[in-house]
């Protein structure tokens, strides 16, 4: 039973004045919050120490993500290492067979040169 109605009942005797009182106290009533809703010192303390251990829990869930993200990171790392040396080996590879053929062409351009040299200066030799 709300204070109003209880006020209202003592004063019932007097009409006017039970049913100003009965107001007044009814709006103290609707401005106020009621006294089951507040939390007192040991419910804040129980928060507090399941926000505490939800915070660990989150932590340790996090360290453990952390730690696989890292993880895969490395293994990338390793395989993208690998990948690159093979590239690189490969490139070694080409450059060298290039190299090669490069010597093949210009010892061939060489010998035709210094062949066609010796020819005309053997035909000039006949000439004379």
């Amino acid at each position: 039973m709300s204070y109003a109605i209880k006020i209202y009942e003592a004063f019932k005797d007097d009409e006017v004045k039970a049913k100003v009182l009965s107001e007044a106290i009814e709006k103290l009533e609707e401005r106020y919050f009621h006294v089951e809703n507040v939390a007192t010192v040991r419910d804040l303390e129980n928060e507090s120490l399941r926000l505490k251990r939800e915070i660990k829990e989150t932590e340790l869930i996090l360290t453990k993500e952390i730690e696989k993200v890292r993880q895969e990171i490395r293994e990338t790392e390793l395989k993208l290492t690998k990948e690159i040396e093979k590239v690189r080996l490969d490139l070694t590879k080409e450059i060298m067979d290039s190299k090669q053929s490069i010597l093949r062409w210009l010892f061939g351009f060489w010998v035709t040169q210094a062949t066609f040299v010796i020819g005309v200066i053997w035909v000039l030799l006949k000439i004379q």
